[in-house]
């Protein structure tokens, strides 16, 4: 959250989605009892170090990184918040005093800490003890969230085995010390919750989130048959199309396909920010595809759109509504469809906290088609317009296009390789099979780029040599992400 966004929480008063907290050198005792009572109602923001009334008082400067180091940890620890939901503080400094902002999403799950249920309301937090409160948020849950659907039939071996080292990478990537590494990919998936217990029913296994998040191909087509997403161009021929993406696989390579589609047929305006330059068209549609397969209604057969024309990019996908009509990016209040697929893609850094897309295309945008706004509607289908720019400078468009072609190569092979991987593996991996056009395009390039090293750098040809990723490797693929 955009330091912007945390002063307009603290102009306002403690309610059922904000709340603040005083802390010294420990964390307040009823901490969890307020994240615990968020995840099970409609998510919302605690500030550590401000008082009931609104009044900054401030954190301890040496408790900020432990008391957000616990946070992570305690999150992630079935002991202390059953079952884990792992949150990642931020820290501001606002007026020479340090605060913690903890945004918390509503959950598809039902929580409890001190194995008890909280629940919140406009008085605060409350414990559920009766039993039938506790199966009405179970009810409430279950109708909202659909992505929690357990199939007890759904197997480990139904998910496409490769994409588990991609994931690693990209978690690694965007936050070496991420506690799910230490982990082997079935506890991943439990502390991801995507493997639920219903306490009702008894019934337990993988859920529909796991499905279509790792699924292979065909598991996804059995358990959703109408599953796809429909990338366009209509330029030339708006009646059909000029070119189409149809996409019908996992969540993580749908976003691939996704972004592919866009860098294809959209122009790129490149800006500084800080010393950094960034393509705005990464900045902006990195949002627009996360947020189009996060926030889709999966058991809706309407199928997700994206279409390009001459002037906006548009987009549609079924939705289960929190509210009706227009979204301003200055009054929205953020709500998860899928808070499981949203937290696991948010491991990834392929999105950030929740409502954070809309902020971020508000932010870019002006750069990359200035003079105009981005439109929201929601309803019970999404629908998102994104206006072009009207002309694009040649430089802006042709200037670097072989680098930055043959840097996208590198970058999809980096984020396959993890540890020391041999050159069959990582092509196997990539599924080419024409192995020179493998070493020149993709591994070569990426060691003459330094972005990837050898196992054995004496002697190259070595049948035993294996490539890893280089600091410079990992580092191209944060950003990009």
């Amino acid at each position: 959250m955009s330091l912007e966004a945390v002063r307009k929480l603290l102009k306002q008063k403690e309610n059922i989605r904000l709340e603040f907290k005083t802390a010294g050198r420990d964390l307040p005792e009823n901490l969890f009892e307020s994240i615990c009572a968020m995840l099970n109602r409609d998510g919302g923001d605690i500030i550590l170090g401000v008082d009931d009334k609104g009044v900054m008082i401030g954190v301890p400067p040496d408790r900020v990184e432990v008391f957000k180091t616990n946070l992570v940890n305690l999150s992630n620890n079935p002991q202390k918040l059953d079952p884990p939901f792992i949150l990642f503080p931020l820290g501001y400094e606002i007026g020479g005093r340090a605060i913690i902002h903890i945004q918390v999403p509503a959950s598809s799950q039902v929580h409890k800490t001190g194995n008890t249920v909280y629940d919140r309301g406009n008085d605060g937090d409350f414990r559920v003890v009766q039993p039938h409160r506790i199966a009405e948020i179970y009810n409430r849950k279950r109708t909202h969230y659909t992505e929690g659907i357990i199939y007890p039939s759904l197997r480990f071996e139904d998910f496409k085995a490769e994409l588990f080292p991609k994931i690693r990478n990209l978690i690694q990537s965007n936050n070496p010390n991420h506690p799910w590494l230490a982990l082997d990919d079935r506890q991943m998936l439990v502390m991801a919750g995507l493997f639920k217990r219903d306490f009702q029913t008894g019934k337990e296994g993988y859920t529909l989130a796991a499905a279509i998040l790792l699924g292979k191909d065909e598991i996804i087509q059995q358990l959703l048959p109408h599953y796809k997403i429909d990338a366009l161009v209509r330029k030339v021929n708006h009646d059909r199309y000029d070119d189409r993406e149809y996409i019908q696989t996992n969540l993580v390579d749908a976003y691939d396909k996704l972004m592919d589609f866009t860098a294809k047929h959209l122009p790129d305006r490149f800006f500084m920010e800080g010393e950094q330059r960034v393509s705005l068209r990464s900045k902006i549609f990195r949002e627009v595809a996360a947020n189009l397969i996060i926030h889709r209604e999966y058991t809706n057969a309407l199928p997700a759109t994206l279409i390009i024309y001459n002037d906006r990019v548009e987009t549609k996908n079924a939705n289960n509504p929190h509210g009706e009509g227009p979204i301003s990016q200055n009054s929205f209040a953020p709500f998860p469809k899928n808070p499981a697929i949203s937290k696991f893609f948010i491991q990834l850094g392929r999105a950030e906290e929740i409502g954070s897309g809309i902020y971020n295309i508000g932010r870019y945008l002006p750069h990359y088609s200035p003079g105009k706004k981005a439109v929201f509607v929601e309803g019970p289908v999404f629908n998102t317009i994104i206006p072009l720019p009207d002309a694009v400078p040649v430089q802006d468009t042709m200037q670097d296009t072989v680098q930055d072609t043959m840097q996208d190569k590198c970058l999809k092979l980096l984020v396959i390789c993890v540890g020391d991987m041999s050159r069959g593996e990582l092509q196997r991996a990539m599924r080419l099979k024409n192995r020179d056009n493998f070493r020149k395009e993709y591994l070569n390039s990426s060691i003459e780029r330094g972005l990837l090293a050898l196992t054995i750098p004496d002697k190259p040809n070595s049948k035993k040599q294996k490539y890893r990723l280089t600091d410079k490797g990992r580092s191209l693929i944060n950003k990009k992400e």
